[in-house]
């Protein structure tokens, strides 16, 4: 929400001062979650409203309880939803990530989708919650809205070859590569394929003067990506919570005990 972020920079902001930044990306609808991730110190928690639930009154109550805790949230939506950006835009993400950016016109469209006219097409409302219910002056709320991050993801093989050109594009803050969908584009090759593909695209990245964001499973995944220059770094829960419940779990009875004790 714009004026919970008042008194703290944007992740825009941070970005540009050279801050490295820690995030949770959250596929399962949980307020708790949230509120944890604000708890503990992280810098942002990811929505996702691709591959998980895009109800906007559960997502709303992630955007409270975010703001309660001082965390910014960003927003991945779906490809062949324009009204979601717009809706996540007004209910106060500090972002969106937008799946399939294959084409600088991808690119743009990502970028019209977060900004007002001039710079895009974003449909103009105050009485929103970003707006503070029709509180704040219709030039402060434009001022603040520029700092909407914009993270386009790379995920395919045509995607890594005009990355130079994604990146190059104004108002792309950001790349993710997807290496789940590059690897299904490419017909599940080998890692060293996907590899030299992701390599190549966070390379036109850094030279562009733009963001990396990596997604990891863990803290040593975490500062392998910083030492390959990523500054936006994001923890996948799903990932986490699983392999720290089969780790509790523990493994199953030995062979031929039959578990009795």
């Amino acid at each position: 929400m714009t004026a919970a972020r008042a008194g703290r920079p944007s992740l825009k902001a941070r970005l540009a001062t050279g801050e490295r930044l820690h995030g949770a990306l959250l596929r399962l609808p949980s307020e708790t979650l949230v509120e944890m991730a604000g708890v503990a110190g992280l810098d942002y928690v990811v929505i996702d409203c691709e591959h998980g639930p895009a109800d906007m009154t559960v997502l709303q109550h992630h955007m409270t309880a975010a703001a309660a805790h001082g965390i910014d949230v960003l927003v991945r939506v779906g490809t062949s939803e324009p009204a979601l950006a717009l809706r996540c835009l007004d209910l106060g993400a500090a972002g969106l990530i937008h799946p399939h950016v294959d084409t600088v016109q991808d690119a743009r469209r990502a970028v019209a989708a977060a900004h007002y006219p001039p710079v895009g097409t974003r449909g103009f409302a105050t009485y929103s919650r970003a707006g503070r219910f029709g509180t704040v002056a219709a030039a402060d709320h434009v001022a603040a809205s520029r700092d909407t991050l914009v993270v386009a993801m790379i995920e395919t093989e045509r995607a890594c070859a005009a990355a130079g050109e994604i990146v190059a594009t104004p108002g792309v803050d950001a790349v993710l590569v997807g290496p789940a969908d590059l690897a299904a584009d490419c017909g599940f090759p080998g890692q060293d394929v996907i590899d030299g593909l992701v390599a190549t695209a966070h390379r036109a990245t850094r030279e562009a003067g733009r963001a990396v964001m990596t997604i990891v499973p863990g803290t040593a995944g975490a500062r392998a990506a910083e030492r390959a220059g990523a500054r936006l770094v994001l923890y996948n829960m799903t990932h986490i919570l699983m392999d720290t419940f089969r780790s509790l779990a523990g493994p199953g009875p030995a062979e031929g005990d039959g578990g009795t004790g």
